[in-house]
């Protein structure tokens, strides 16, 4: 399964990407990391080039909700990755927990939200039941 790592334009950080991109390495995904301050463009632009099984956006900052919410918006409006599975996760908002972000994120497009306080296994039971269905 090829997964598709980044983060949001306004997101600095990189110790997050690489740790998920050996963690799915790990799991036996080839991984496209496409590094820190991704502009929304080119996260569609390399979806539709490489069409990755899952994209995978972390964020640390606290504004991945709201950069959140325009990348997937714009992702979701090129009709080939209308149903390319997309999940995001990590810090996603300066106050509160990312449960207050996850209905208006799912709604805008993504298939999953997670908490960094819950933990890597929700996210791993995710990337095991794609792989699943991608695999048959």
């Amino acid at each position: 399964m090829h997964t598709l790592v980044t983060t949001t334009s306004s997101d600095s950080h990189t110790w997050n990407l690489i740790y998920l991109e050996h963690l799915l390495k790990e799991w036996g995904h080839e991984v496209t990391n496409l590094g820190a301050c991704v502009p929304d463009r080119l996260v569609v632009d390399e979806c539709s080039r490489l069409r990755p099984d899952l994209l995978v956006v972390s964020s640390v900052n606290g504004h991945g909700a709201n950069d959140g919410l325009r990348l997937i918006r714009a992702f979701r409006a090129v009709p080939e990755l209308a149903a390319l599975p997309a999940v995001i996760g990590g810090k996603l908002g300066t106050a509160g927990s990312a449960s207050a972000w996850a209905p208006r994120l799912r709604e805008a497009g993504f298939d999953a939200v997670f908490e960094d306080s819950e933990g890597i296994l929700p996210f791993r039971g995710f990337v095991d039941r794609l792989a699943a269905r991608v695999q048959v």
